[in-house]
């Protein structure tokens, strides 16, 4: 009885914070946590031009505007749980923003060829395995989607489980990695370009294997909502 009377007392605790007056903003649903997630909605078309810009380190730029879009992802969750401050348009648009951004870096980066050859050191079949990986990233996501709105329309709420977590954290890495790559071989000939895209194709083939094993995972888990 006393927890369920001290809940009120703290979330008032925490709406007299200068953090909470902060991310609250003005109220309504343009708090902190949906600007932040509205930026990385913004930023998306600014890391797919300077992907494309011809200018010596772009894809560097490129790398620093995905970075600072993952962080986004990483801090309106947190602000948001934090400050009770989740709203309707965050969970609607959090998600959304996260797959657009993934999708759109994955789909980039497939129209340079030699970023998933090594710079020409593997042959032409990495390109077609990688588009293979994307591919089932994307279709993963499409299913989950579905998955998550039959369950919605049934009363259930799915939340996300670990396994699912690591997979997005890997194909955050192995974008960052391949965009690294691809600017070190840009900028220089030197061997640590192809050392660093060796090691994002093994970064990006553990996402793939994570993305396949959450997916089925998150199926499994939840097959109850498809028999209802």
């Amino acid at each position: 009885m006393n927890d369920i009377e001290e809940k009120p007392e703290e979330e008032q605790d925490i709406k007299n914070t200068k953090g909470y007056k902060f991310a609250a903003g003005k109220g309504g649903v343009l708090n902190l946590p949906n600007k932040l997630t509205i930026s990385r909605m913004v930023m998306i078309p600014f890391f797919v031009l300077f992907f494309y810009l011809p200018f010596p380190g772009h894809y560097f730029v490129s790398l620093a505007v995905f970075i600072i879009a993952s962080l986004t992802d990483l801090f309106d969750g947190k602000i948001a749980r934090k400050y009770h401050l989740v709203t309707n348009l965050g969970k609607f648009l959090d998600p959304i923003a996260d797959k657009v951004l993934v999708a759109t870096s994955f789909i980039v980066l497939l129209t340079r060829p030699e970023v998933f050859t090594a710079g020409g050191n593997l042959g032409n079949w990495t390109v077609i395995v990688a588009g293979c990986g994307v591919a089932v990233i994307l279709g993963r996501e499409i299913i989950v989607s579905g998955f998550r709105t039959v369950a919605a329309d049934a009363g259930v709420v799915i939340a996300a489980d670990k396994l699912g977590k690591y997979k997005t954290t890997f194909q955050d890495i192995s974008v960052g990695v391949l965009l690294g790559s691809a600017g070190i071989a840009e900028l220089t000939d030197h061997i640590a370009g192809v050392i660093v895209n060796y090691v994002g194709l093994a970064v990006f083939a553990i996402a793939i294997i994570l993305t396949i094993l959450s997916g089925i995972n998150y199926i499994v888990k939840n097959i109850e909502v498809l028999k209802k």
